[in-house]
């Protein structure tokens, strides 16, 4: 059964948001284990089962310690749209409410947040799979960007919120805008749901995270993310597929694929993820309303979350 969330009486939400590798994860947790809480992720990569080192998934540990929802949800060769994601993310989070505990919707895709926090609600376009067939055949032939481009010359505002290396999404607000001729971006709608939100951003000096970053990518590296990646193609999961153009299941498949050397392709992955950090901090600042936070967060964090929890009334 689907969730409303407007029928919902207004209960406490808790965001943490902020750039990969800064340390969302462990603070969830403590804060979950401090306050009687959940973790609804907000991680657009962790949805693939199969998918654990590349995308950093909670340790198992972590999990063990406090409950997380929506990890591990679908398989790498299957699609999760935006309003299913939205929909999970209601149930999830007003079930949690429900049993009387906090839950704290963590992640770093700003897309997912957004969705939440705003209530977008898609345009009812009917699909086309002429158009559908004809625009996946143009990205697997001219690449995810040169279908990017395509989305940016009809619909800039999309292309500035859009991810670049989703093609499945792509093609989706193509096809929206070919279909009824208008932009995708002024047809999508909004019903924001009725929480008490408190939302908290994790930040550091940018150079000291590129460089815990690229030591993290080292790690992943000796912690076997090459086995992943060549047993993922093992079992069948094509190259093509949008999950396997995550950051370094793209660079280390090109590796695999014997188009560059491994020292290349690691550096190409280190390169891409500082660039994603900066389209991270890009999309929170326009569209957040975050409270930011120089990490390690844990006691500033701790106090700001108790002190709001007792102005909403639930301490």
């Amino acid at each position: 059964m689907s969730v409303d969330p407007q029928e919902s009486p207004r209960r406490p939400l808790l965001v943490i948001a902020g750039p990969t590798g800064i340390g969302k994860t462990a603070l969830a947790v403590e804060l979950a284990a401090r306050f009687n809480g959940e973790v609804v992720s907000a991680d657009s990569r962790q949805i693939y089962r199969l998918m654990d080192i590349g995308t950093a998934k909670p340790t198992a540990a972590e999990r063990a310690a406090v409950p997380h929802h929506l990890i591990d949800i679908v398989d790498p060769d299957q699609t999760l749209t935006m309003a299913a994601y939205q929909a999970r993310a209601y149930a999830s989070i007003n079930d949690i409410q429900q049993r009387g505990k906090l839950p704290l919707l963590v992640g770093g895709t700003g897309q997912y947040i957004t969705a939440v926090l705003e209530g977008w609600i898609a345009p009812e376009v009917v699909p086309n799979p002429t158009l559908r067939a004809e625009l996946e055949a143009y990205a697997a032939e001219h690449g995810a960007l040169a279908l990017f481009e395509r989305l940016r010359a009809l619909d800039p505002a999309s292309g500035e919120r859009m991810d670049p290396y989703n093609v499945r999404r792509n093609i989706r607000a193509l096809e929206v805008c070919i279909e009824t001729g208008q932009p995708f971006s002024e047809q999508r709608r909004k019903a924001p749901p009725s929480y008490h939100v408190l939302q908290l951003g994790l930040t550091t000096e940018r150079e000291q995270l590129y460089k815990h970053l690229d030591e993290r990518i080292d790690a992943m590296l000796e912690a076997g993310l090459l086995d992943e990646v060549r047993s993922l193609h093992e079992r069948g999961y094509d190259w093509s597929l949008p999950s396997m153009h995550g950051l370094g299941y793209a660079q280390l498949g090109a590796f695999l694929r014997g188009e560059t050397t491994l020292d290349e392709a690691v550096r190409l992955f280190k390169a891409a993820t500082h660039t994603f950090v900066r389209r991270q901090y890009t999309w929170f600042r326009k569209y957040l309303q975050l409270r930011w936070l120089d990490v390690p967060a844990d006691n500033a964090a701790h106090q700001i979350v108790s002190e709001w929890l007792m102005a909403v009334g639930t301490q």
